[in-house]
């Protein structure tokens, strides 16, 4: 059966904030919680970027029964590879044992802006894959010293080790990611927009890539709970540099803030699915759980009043999606 995860965004939310939005989603009924990691927001005037790992130290602190994963982090240009297993393992401690990893291999918007060189994909899925070795390693329990062509070890080891396993999920949105997911992770986390793009292009080709071990999948799904464009348009204002041409190159939140606003509203708005009705929920996600057949569904929503989207979502959504 699909486990259902409710997303929050560094991005939007002060930390604090964030803490009480968990709490919220717990007691309505989730089942974890996904919690994104930037170094910048994608706007200037109404983004915020708290520090993931001291959030979800609060979180677990705060919570009791749902799952934390990051969604995802970076362990390759701001952390050492060995520091996000150290942060992980810590996580997990805190939680009980409930922490999972989600990782990815980067965006600009976080790496530039400390003077970080953003290489090609082919360096930084080498990276992502010397990481994932390093990490795996620490994370169940070995004393490790490597030698790879981005990162050095000698003879490091957690001393706060967790609790459980904890799987490391890769965020991947095309083929070629897909195939090392499948063949050097847990699990996959990917965006969903057409189930069947979705099936074809990053979930086949990594569960085939994972030649028969078992590969849990994380499908997310975007959405705004609006009533009109421009109850749409407020609700996604700390999202809407997302749809700005300059996503992938940009260091400053103003550019791709002034980019998206030169934009038409609904040329933003069009990116995500606009429900006004737990009906609409309930359409949208289902294919993630009868299409996708995915292990975590993950609802990405905003709205103008968060915690009674949330609320409403616990209350008239979940049950019919677990139906299903």
């Amino acid at each position: 059966m699909a486990k259902f995860y409710w997303f929050l965004g560094h991005e939007q939310y002060q930390p604090e904030v964030l803490v009480r939005h968990a709490k919220v989603a717990e007691l309505a009924g989730f089942d974890g919680l996904m919690v994104s990691e930037h170094f910048h927001p994608w706007v200037e005037d109404s983004g915020a970027s708290g520090f993931a790992f001291t959030t979800l130290g609060a979180i677990a602190s705060m919570t009791e029964k749902v799952q934390l994963i990051t969604a995802v982090t970076t362990p390759l240009f701001r952390y050492h590879p060995a520091i996000v297993a150290q942060a992980a393992a810590t996580v997990d401690r805190l939680s009980g044992g409930r922490f999972s990893l989600g990782i990815g291999s980067g965006e600009m918007i976080n790496e530039a802006p400390l003077g970080i060189a953003f290489p090609e994909y082919k360096e930084r899925a080498a990276r992502l894959k010397e990481s994932v070795e390093i990490m795996r390693k620490l994370l169940d329990g070995e004393k490790l010293t490597f030698r790879g062509d981005y990162y050095i070890t000698n003879n490091a080891k957690l001393y706060s080790p967790p609790l459980h396993k904890v799987p490391i999920y890769i965020a991947a949105a095309g083929s070629q990611t897909a195939t090392l997911t499948g063949r050097i992770a847990e699990g996959l986390i990917t965006s969903v927009k057409k189930a069947s793009e979705s099936l074809d292009t990053v979930i086949k080709p990594a569960i085939e890539a994972s030649a028969g071990k078992k590969l849990d999948v994380l499908a997310t799904h975007w959405s705004v709970f609006a009533h009109s464009e421009d109850e749409a348009w407020r609700a996604l204002r700390s999202w809407r540099g997302l749809r700005s041409p300059s996503r992938g190159s940009a260091t400053d939140p103003q550019i791709l803030q002034n980019e998206a606003d030169s934009l038409s509203k609904q040329d933003v708005i069009s990116s995500y699915s606009v429900l006004t009705s737990a009906q609409e929920f309930i359409d949208t996600y289902a294919p993630l759980v009868k299409d996708i057949k995915a292990d975590i569904v993950g609802i990405q929503s905003t709205a103008l009043d968060q915690e009674g989207l949330i609320d409403m979502i616990g209350k008239e959504v979940l049950p019919e999606l677990r139906k299903i």
